[in-house]
Formats: structure tokens, C-alpha cells, sequence
């Protein structure tokens, strides 16, 4: 019987395929125990360093909600003024951590906030909710914006769906109701921002300042409108509100978008964009809150696209995930640090460079937070794409605990301390600030990795 050897070749492969099966399985396995770990800090990030800062210690017992201001360590301080979107985030907060812990206490907190929005900031006169009032309940501005109500119907609909309290149900029904009325455009679509008393819109004027927006429609409130009715849709499934939350999606995708995948900012009521694109690089900077392109919102606006074509039932969406990858690919290549991780603040298509040019390098804490959430979101749905998202969610993860999360005091610094090393003892807490982005987003992504490591993922 002859003896047949082995080729050599044969084997060298067959030695090399299984060094590679057991690295790939190596990296899979290491992959998971990352997840997890991360999904362990996320825990610690999300409760002790968080909410537990907060609450019950912006829980205002003397005139009802929420304390607005605190110092970097956590001590009230200044007028305590209520704005309704940040009484409607910490209602919203406390509502989902009720649900996300198992917590009943959480749903006492929310109730609080649902009682001082009824019996102090909405109009019982005129309807709508007033967009800021003293510590007390009084009214400093009638001016009312869509934007505040549509954050209002996202805390209610959340406070609704943990407590079953159908009085705030009611309440958010007006609420979308009223803005139905007034703010809503039936000729052009979309919604007006601001609004008179009575909810008649505030017309612009010659007299208006290029850099004011008064009159113009935008896409931060056309954004939260959408999710808004998102929440709504979800405890109240109302023919109209699936009609206007399927409008919302089509309008921010299909219009406010830029085709290069990115949001414009400001429009006329027929939506015309509004741009100082052809005016000098002077006249351009000092115009940038009306015209530039904001990353934070385009990572964040992607998700919410998504969450809205998942709410009314659209199965296989491949038009808005398209368009929702496109969006944070462009954040990626254009508004990304390379070297610390981060998405930066502001960018600029000038007519004469062929990229953005970055104008403001601050890297705020609510773009990275909402970064975190959707770029797992598209690591899961696209793990192998070339533009690595989990390897991108990491890094920011890495970048969020070394230079946003204050270890020592709780919650993070408003900007990132490698750009704004004096956000370290600025504000901790202010009316623009709160739990809401840090808070859905720590929890989204531990929903979704702990639900990977069941499946054994």
C-alpha cells in the first residue's frame, strides 16, 4: 500500500483557516465582553452618576416641579425661572426610569412635574402651554412656541403610559389639539414656531434681524414635533396623529434634509431654505445660528426618523434607514474628531472649500450622548460596514467618560473639558439642560446590548 503525505500547501491553509476561525472567534468573543462591560458602566453612568444626582434633589417641594439651576456640585442656585421644556424632560425622565427600574418612585416624581404643568404653565385661558414662568407659576412671556408644546405631549404621553393616569392623557390630547389649531400649517405643512397668546403666529418682519428667527420655520422644532407625536402615537393610536407624524417624517426627510445628508436650519413658511452661503465668510459667522450644519442634531434627527417609520408600522423602510445612515455618515466624515472621538459643535459648506469647514470645535454633551445611541443602533444594523460604528460608539464612549462625565460630582460637564476646560465648574444644571439626552440615550443602549447578551449574541 502506498503512503500518501499530505500536501503541504493543503495544510499550511488548513493551519492558516483555523488560526483565522479562532481570531475571528477571539474578536467575537471580545466584542461581547466589551458590550457588556460597557453596558455595566452605562449602568453605573445612567444611575449613580445621574439620575440619582438629580432626583429627589430637583423635586421642588414648595411651589411644585422641578428646580432648574444648579452649581457644578449640585447646589440650587439663581431665580430657579421653569421653562416647560425642561419641566417636560424631567416629567419624560422620570417616567421612563420608572419603567426602565422597575420603580414606582420614578412615577411619583413624574406625577409631580404632570401637576405643575396642568395647574401652572398651561394657558386656562387661551389654551397651550406657556413656554416660561417663575419658580411660583407666573408667566414672564406670553409668547408660546410649538417646540415647548411638543415637549410637553412627550412628557405627558410618557407620564400617561407609566401611571395609566388618563387626566394627563386628556391633557396631552389638548395639548396636540391646540397646536393642530394654531401652529400647524394645512396649506405648506410642517408647523409655525412661534406663536402670539391666542396661538396666532408671529409673522416676520422687515424689521426683523437677519439672525432672529422669528417667523421663520426650523428643523429643531420640526425634529421634536416629530418625536413628539412618536410618544403620542404610542398611547394614543388617533388617525390624525398617525396623519401628522407620517407628514413630520416626510417633510424633515424628504425637504429639510440636505441631499449631502445633512439638516438644513431655517426656512420661510413655504419652506424655502434660508442661507448665507453667497455672503462673506463675516457676514456667514455672524449669521451662523440661522445657517451652519449641526452634527449633534443630525445623529439625533436619524434616530428619530427611525423610531417614527417603526411607530406607524412601516415595515422594511429603506428609504428613511437610507437616509438616517447617510445623515451619520456625513457626521462621521465631516463633524468627527479623529484623535479624541467626539462630534463637534458647528460646520460650514463655504462656496470656495470643497469641504466643511469646522467654526465651532466646543463638542456639547447632548450630541455626544444622542452620538452614542445611534451609532450603536447602526453598529447592530450594519456590522460589517466600512464605516465601523461600533468602532466609532466605543471611542465615543471612551471620549464621554474621560472628558463628560464629572466622576466626582455627578452628571456631565455641558461641553467636552478637552475643548472647554472651564465647563468643569460652570453650571451643572440650567433650563437648556437636564437628564432627558444622557438618560435615553445610556438607556437605549443598555436595553440593546443586555437584549444582544440574552440572545447570545
Amino acid at each position: 500500500m502506498m503512503n500518501v503525505r499530505p500536501c503541504k500547501t493543503n495544510y499550511m491553509k488548513s493551519f492558516f483557516f483555523s488560526i483565522l476561525i479562532c481570531f475571528v472567534n477571539f474578536s467575537f468573543a471580545q466584542q461581547v465582553i466589551d458590550r457588556n462591560g460597557i453596558a455595566r458602566e452605562m449602568r453605573y453612568a445612567a444611575k449613580q452618576e445621574l439620575l440619582d444626582k438629580y432626583y429627589p434633589r430637583n423635586i421642588d417641594t414648595l411651589y411644585g416641579g422641578y428646580l432648574s439651576t444648579f452649581t457644578y456640585d449640585f447646589q440650587p442656585t439663581g431665580e430657579q425661572d421653569k421653562m416647560i421644556v425642561t419641566q417636560s424632560r424631567h416629567m419624560w425622565t422620570t417616567a421612563k426610569a420608572s419603567e426602565f427600574y422597575k420603580d414606582t418612585n420614578y412615577v411619583a416624581m413624574s406625577r409631580h412635574g404632570f401637576y405643575f404643568l396642568r395647574d401652572k404653565m398651561w394657558d386656562k385661558e387661551f389654551g397651550g402651554f406657556y413656554n416660561l414662568v417663575t419658580r411660583q407659576g407666573q408667566p414672564i412671556t406670553n409668547i408660546k412656541q410649538a417646540y415647548g408644546n411638543a415637549f410637553a405631549i412627550y412628557g405627558l404621553a410618557a407620564y400617561y403610559k407609566c401611571s395609566g393616569d388618563t387626566t394627563a392623557l386628556d391633557l396631552a390630547k389638548k395639548a396636540f389639539r391646540w397646536l393642530e389649531k394654531h401652529s400647524h400649517d394645512p396649506k405648506y405643512k410642517g408647523y409655525y414656531q412661534y406663536l402670539e397668546r391666542d396661538g396666532e403666529p408671529i409673522q416676520r418682519t422687515v424689521e426683523k434681524s437677519g439672525s432672529d428667527d422669528i417667523g421663520y420655520k426650523d428643523q429643531n422644532s420640526s425634529i421634536h414635533i416629530l418625536e413628539a407625536l412618536t410618544e403620542l402615537y404610542e398611547v394614543w393610536p388617533n388617525p390624525l396623529v398617525k396623519e401628522r407624524l407620517n407628514e413630520m417624517l416626510i417633510l424633515i426627510r424628504d425637504k429639510i434634509v440636505n441631499p449631502k445628508g445633512y439638516l438644513e436650519l431655517y426656512f420661510t413658511p413655504k419652506w424655502k431654505h434660508v442661507s448665507y452661503r453667497d455672503s462673506s465668510e463675516a457676514v456667514i459667522l455672524n449669521h451662523r445660528y440661522i445657517d451652519h450644519v449641526s452634527f449633534g442634531h443630525d445623529v439625533e434627527t436619524a434616530y428619530l426618523m427611525l423610531e417614527a417609520s417603526k411607530a406607524l408600522g412601516i415595515k422594511a423602510d429603506r428609504v428613511t434607514r437610507s437616509m438616517g445612515k447617510h445623515m451619520v455618515d456625513h457626521a462621521l466624515k465631516n463633524g468627527w474628531d479623529k484623535e479624541l472621538g467626539g462630534f463637534y459643535d458647528e460646520g460650514y459648506y463655504f462656496k470656495y472649500k470643497p469641504r466643511v469647514t469646522i467654526i465651532l470645535e466646543s463638542k456639547n454633551w447632548w450630541a455626544q450622548a444622542e452620538g452614542l445611541n445611534t451609532l450603536l443602533m447602526l453598529a447592530d444594523e450594519y456590522p460589517n460596514d466600512k464605516m465601523d460604528y461600533y468602532q466609532h460608539f466605543t471611542k465615543l464612549w471612551q471620549y464621554v467618560q474621560t472628558y463628560l462625565i464629572d466622576h466626582e460630582h455627578g452628571d456631565w460637564y455641558e461641553g467636552g473639558l478637552d475643548k472647554e476646560p472651564q465647563r468643569k465648574t460652570a453650571l451643572k444644571a440650567q433650563i437648556w439642560k437636564g437628564t432627558y439626552h444622557n438618560f435615553r440615550s445610556l438607556s437605549n443602549c443598555i436595553k440593546r446590548i443586555e437584549a444582544d447578551s440574552k440572545k447570545g449574541l
